[in-house]
């Protein structure tokens, strides 16, 4: 009993394997290999040693040569490895051809980070989405696999639906597939609900975007310790890949007094997989509908403009590029000396701490000038057969006179340029910039508390 224990509080032992192929540029490899090291330490494995391997293309049988197999199959051996980790996605041929050659469990990069995705996920969205990920990753792959299922007994790769369970029936799979699919539509509903309000009020929303380990999180936690109104509940932000996986959304008071959405996503990274991107759609869409992008750059990491790259890259498969974006270099106190680093591509850059605080305000500023919604001051003469708009005038704007008369309801009042708009034919005299206000929340916001879109 006590030697099963042992055995399964044991910390598994992996072999990473590395492909360098020579029209790849040198800098994007060397930093997604390194990043499989600590993707695989994150997933609660310990790396004892590489395997790399130069080649013009991928070996179409066993992804490396055989000769460098027998050399992985000897180092398996004698360093007693548990598992072999590849850095790139194999197919379902690969996979099988490399678990019987080898005596051990094979991994890819997509295993790894859907491993971590399923011991991260907290919320049922964030458990929904990365269940479908994993099915639609492993249905292919289930063909043939028994005896390297035989050896699966708990560990790294295996978190999740379990592939022994999946390989029972595949019918199964594809009809969980279909209702992990209906019940994210109800999450997806949910969220437009809440989107649908936030744009009949003229909430702007901000969402935090940035490779993973940026410090997205510990920037969330900083805004809405000092400017949140709602909910100041956020988690930590700690010093390891994916920290945060489901989507956090508070409300913040903007400096100029008007109220704001803060989102805060899952980070990115170098290959992340297609199947991810997918099944995470619903979070993303948080980015999709955003009115600004906040780009959190680590500005101490020695790549980071490959990081930014990759960044953008997937910000242009959301096809949201053509927003404005503030990107915000952070850990600016972890570089030494003056830092000259830039990003041609967003609307602002700005730098800052998070941890230490500095800039933190700064940034708010530069926020509330992208965002900002325009409010006037009116006076008008509202016909009584438009009673439905002096009620949005009650709900979304400050009132400051109301007089019922003959020909109609006299308002005078601060409302969101919209509104001003749809007023014009009744206004008595032009209508002026309103003045920044300290603290403004119309009735309907009072109400309205989104301190977390996701559903527990």
């Amino acid at each position: 009993m006590h030697d099963i224990q042992e055995q399964q509080n044991r910390v598994e032992r992996a072999v990473l394997v590395g492909l360098r192929l020579n029209q790849k540029d040198e800098t994007i490899w060397t930093m997604a290999f390194q990043e499989l090291h600590g993707l695989v330490e994150t997933a609660g494995a310990e790396v004892v040693t590489e395997v790399v391997q130069n080649r013009g293309l991928p070996d179409s049988a066993t992804y490396i040569g055989s000769g460098k197999l027998d050399e992985l199959r000897a180092v398996v051996e004698e360093l007693e490895a548990d598992l072999v980790v590849f850095d790139a996605e194999l197919s379902p041929k690969h996979v099988r051809n490399l678990e019987e050659a080898l005596p051990c469990r094979v991994l890819d990069r997509t295993q790894i980070i859907l491993d971590i995705f399923a011991l991260r996920a907290k919320t049922r969205e964030g458990k929904l989405q990365v269940e479908l990920a994993q099915l639609n990753y492993l249905l292919p792959r289930l063909t043939g696999r028994g005896a390297s299922m035989s050896r699966l007994g708990g560990g790294v790769g295996t978190r999740g639906p379990g592939e022994t369970k999946l390989e029972t029936d595949r019918r199964y799979i594809h009809r969980r597939l279909v209702e992990l699919s209906r019940q994210l539509d109800e999450v997806r509903k949910h969220r437009d609900l809440h989107r649908q309000r936030r744009k009949k009020q003229d909430v702007p929303v901000i969402a935090f975007v940035g490779y993973t380990n940026a410090g997205k999180s510990t920037l969330m936690r900083k805004i809405v310790e000092r400017y949140g109104t709602g909910s100041k509940e956020v988690a930590e932000g700690r010093n390891r890949l994916f920290d945060t996986l489901d989507t956090t959304t508070r409300q913040v008071q903007l400096p100029d007094g008007k109220t704001a959405i803060f989102s805060d996503t899952v980070g990115f990274i170098q290959q992340l997989p297609h199947s991810l991107v997918k099944a995470f759609r619903s979070t993303l869409e948080e980015t999709a509908e955003a009115d600004l992008i906040v780009h959190v750059v680590d500005a101490s990491h020695p790549n980071f403009d490959v990081q930014m790259e990759t960044v953008y890259g997937v910000l242009g498969q959301l096809d949201v590029l053509n927003r404005p974006v503030l990107t915000a270099f952070n850990k600016i106190d972890l570089v030494p000396g003056t830092w000259l680093g830039n990003d041609p591509n967003s609307t602002e850059t700005i730098r800052l701490s998070a941890l230490q605080g500095d800039g933190v305000q700064d940034m708010m500023e530069k926020i509330d000038d992208l965002v900002g919604v325009r409010h006037l001051i009116v006076k008008a003469e509202v016909p009584y057969k438009e009673s439905a708009l002096v009620a949005r005038i009650h709900r979304e704007g400050r009132l400051f006179a109301e007089e019922h008369r003959e020909s109609g309801t006299y308002l005078h009042a601060e409302v969101p340029q919209a509104i001003a708009e749809e007023l014009r034919p009744y206004l008595i005299e032009e209508a002026q910039e309103a003045k920044p206000a300290k603290s403004v929340k119309t009735n309907e916001q009072m109400i309205f508390d989104m301190t977390d879109s996701t559903l527990q």
